[in-house]
C-alpha cells in the first residue's frame, strides 16, 4: 500500500505544467521510547502551563509568538500566516537546470518523491527522460508545510525526486574546521592513503550496510520483555597508542585490506554444498 501524498500541485516547466502528488521517500527506523515512571512504568505527562497566570492552556488555544531582542512579544495569528505572499504555493517552478552533480549536499534537507497526478503522466516522463539523458537537474521553488524553499528535482531509476535545500544563511561557514596552513602531508603520505583508498574502492550498495545499534537495542528490548538475560558479548582488545608513523600506519592498512578482499573473494569461490 503506497504511503499518503502530502502535498499535491504542479511542476511548472515552461508552458508545461505536470500535476504531482509529493510522499515522503524516507521513513525514520529509530526505536521510539516514553518517559516513565521507573518505579511503576506509568508514563510521564505534561501540562501547558502559562508563566504569568498559572493557567493550563488547551493546545487549541495556544498562538505562536516571536519574542524580539528587547523581549517584546509579537503574536502571530492564523489569518497572518494564510496572508503571507507565497506564489508557489501550489506550484512547483524551474528556476534553472544545473549537472545534478553542481549542488553541495549540504544543502539537502528532506527528500520527496513525485508522483504524475492524472494527466501528468505523459509530460511527467517527457521531463524526466530528458534530465537523465542531460544529466541535468531543476532546481525550483516550492512551498511545503507553509514554508518556502528551494528544492532540486532530479531523475532517479523510473521517478522524480525532489530535495528540498537549505538557504545559503542557513549553512555554517565551517572554515573554523580546517587544519593549520603549516600542517601538509609529505608525497609518500599521500601515495600510501591513495593505495589504501584504491583497495577499498567499490560500487555503492547500501543493502550491506545494517544499523548495529538499533540490533543490539531491539534485542535488550526483547530481553526486558521476556525476562531472559542477554547473553554477555566478549569485548574485543584494540590498540589505542598512537599513530606517529602514518606511512607505516597505511602500509599496514593496506595489507590489512588486500588480506581481507582475497578472503572474501576465496569465499565467494568456494562451491556450495550439494543439499542431502
Amino acid at each position: 500500500m503506497p504511503p499518503r501524498s502530502i502535498w499535491k500541485g504542479a511542476i511548472s516547466f515552461g508552458l508545461i505544467t505536470i500535476p504531482v502528488k509529493v510522499y515522503g521517500a524516507t521513513e525514520e527506523k529509530d526505536i521510539s521510547f516514553r518517559q516513565v515512571h521507573p518505579v511503576d512504568g506509568g508514563r510521564i505527562k505534561y501540562k501547558r502551563i502559562c508563566e504569568k497566570c498559572g493557567q493550563e492552556v488547551p493546545f487549541a488555544e495556544i498562538a505562536k509568538g516571536y519574542e524580539a531582542a528587547d523581549g517584546r512579544m509579537a503574536i502571530l495569528e492564523k489569518s497572518d500566516f494564510d496572508g503571507l505572499p507565497l506564489a508557489s504555493a501550489k506550484t512547483v517552478e524551474v528556476v534553472q537546470f544545473v549537472e545534478t552533480e553542481a549542488v553541495d549536499p549540504t544543502y539537502f534537507d528532506r527528500t520527496y518523491v513525485l508522483e504524475a497526478d492524472g494527466p501528468g503522466v505523459k509530460p511527467y516522463v517527457l521531463l524526466r527522460q530528458a534530465m537523465a539523458d542531460t544529466n541535468r537537474a531543476a532546481v525550483v521553488k516550492v512551498a511545503l508545510r507553509s514554508r518556502e524553499t528551494v528544492a532540486l528535482i532530479r531523475a532517479r531509476d523510473d521517478v522524480l525526486l525532489m530535495h528540498t535545500m537549505l538557504w545559503p544563511d542557513e549553512i555554517r561557514d565551517v572554515s573554523f574546521a580546517a587544519p593549520p596552513d603549516d600542517v601538509s602531508a609529505s608525497k609518500a603520505e599521500v601515495a600510501m592513503a591513495t593505495s589504501f583508498i584504491n583497495e577499498l574502492e567499490a560500487d555503492f550498495d547500501p543493502g550491506q550496510f545494517t544499523d548495529s545499534y538499533r540490533e543490539a537495542l531491539e534485542a535488550v528490548v526483547e530481553s526486558k520483555l521476556s525476562g531472559v538475560p542477554l547473553v554477555e558479548a566478549e569485548e574485543e582488545e584494540g590498540e589505542t597508542a598512537e599513530v606517529v608513523d602514518l606511512v607505516a600506519a597505511l602500509k599496514a592498512s593496506v595489507a590489512a585490506a588486500k588480506k581481507k578482499r582475497e578472503e572474501a573473494a576465496a569465499g565467494a569461490k568456494k562451491p556450495k554444498k550439494a543439499a542431502g
